[in-house]
């Protein structure tokens, strides 16, 4: 298979870009890192999700092979949310990424707060 094009609006390489630079998706790959997770575990550790976004962001996971869906046969109901190997191949550059942000959070936010002093200004 050759090599996509991500800076051709038809390359199939920006759907896969727009998962793994989903916020949402970034999130729930980093949450399940340690293993499996309902999906009140999720929707906690994440905070700030919709159900419903949630509900959206892991069917869209799932049908890009990025995590799998279980659910146990028990009264009420138990679904659990697992990283297939796919999905766990993700964990490092996302952590990486990660990493970055957390050491350049004041950098960037006092580039923001400069910037929006001069624009109003």
């Amino acid at each position: 298979m050759r090599q996509g094009d991500f800076f051709d609006p038809s390359c199939p390489t920006r759907v896969v870009l727009d998962r793994i630079g989903d916020k949402w998706s970034v999130l729930v790959v980093l949450s399940l890192h340690r293993g499996p997770r309902r999906f009140t575990e999720l929707r906690n550790m994440i905070g700030g999700v919709t159900p419903k976004v949630l509900t959206q962001t892991l069917r869209a996971m799932e049908r890009d092979g990025l995590l799998t869906r279980k659910v146990f046969a028990e009264v009420p109901p138990r679904v659990e949310y697992t990283l297939t190997e796919l999905g766990q191949s993700l964990q490092e550059p996302l952590q990486a990424v990660t990493d970055w942000a957390e050491h350049n959070v004041n950098a960037v936010m006092s580039a923001r707060d400069l910037h929006d002093t001069r624009v109003t200004a």
